[in-house]
């Protein structure tokens, strides 16, 4: 039977890539098929939803994928300079046929500045934080960026009713610290907070924070990176 000892964990891995993989060519005939079709699509609710939870599922795929590697040990950031408004509107640039169906309208306000990141991992965590924001807020969606401390501090605000105080956190989380019981595994946030892990400088290296306030009032969602 030692043939056919199977590592069940790598099985999934692999499955997981695939969907991944399908799912990111189903957003793009989404996308396609808003834009061919705009006059009727655009304000659809069904296809609003449709195209929001194919971006949650999508999300929560590259986040397991991220975690799998994480735990074996083959994750790495690739710091290359960026410089941060461009990268911010290149990200929301993908969001807002769906933020305009939806009828949420969203801003930038970074600095002028260039950051040190993987544009790949941190696009990882800001997908998934504004998926949650675009859940959660009222009518508006604020994107920051900022340098504070010696850290880039890149923001994600809503004008939601904020995050309860369960949830409110600043540093780093760990994986025993989920709760699979609760239904809110916030598998994202201990996502976010391993990439922002992996963003070191120096005896620094980078974290999360989940607070209320800011501009809007509601959540903010805010990774700090040395």
């Amino acid at each position: 039977m030692s043939d056919q000892n199977i590592d069940f964990s790598m099985v999934i891995a692999s499955a997981v890539h695939d969907m991944k993989n399908s799912l990111g060519m189903l957003l793009n005939s989404l996308d396609e098929l808003r834009t061919e079709h705009q006059s009727t699509l655009g304000g659809s609710p069904r296809f609003n939803t449709l195209q929001y939870e194919a971006e949650r599922m999508h999300n929560d795929l590259v986040q397991l994928l991220g975690i799998y590697r994480l735990g074996e040990n083959n994750l790495s950031a690739h710091i290359e300079e960026h410089f941060v408004p461009d990268f911010l509107a290149e990200h929301l640039a993908r969001h807002t046929p769906l933020l305009e169906g939806l009828g949420i309208s969203c801003s930038i306000e970074a600095d002028d500045i260039n950051g040190f990141f993987d544009d790949d991992l941190l696009t990882g965590v800001l997908n998934n934080t504004l998926n949650n924001a675009i859940r959660y807020t009222k009518s508006t969606i604020r994107l920051t960026a900022r340098q504070e401390d010696g850290y880039l501090v890149i923001g994600v605000e809503d004008d939601g009713e904020g995050y309860p105080d369960n949830m409110q956190h600043s540093g780093t989380l760990n994986f025993k610290s989920l709760d699979f019981n609760s239904g809110s595994t916030s598998l994202g946030l201990f996502f976010a907070s391993s990439v922002a892990r992996l963003h070191a400088e120096g005896n620094r290296s980078g974290s999360i924070r989940l607070h209320n306030g800011g501009t809007l009032g509601g959540g903010v969602f805010e990774i700090w990176l040395p």
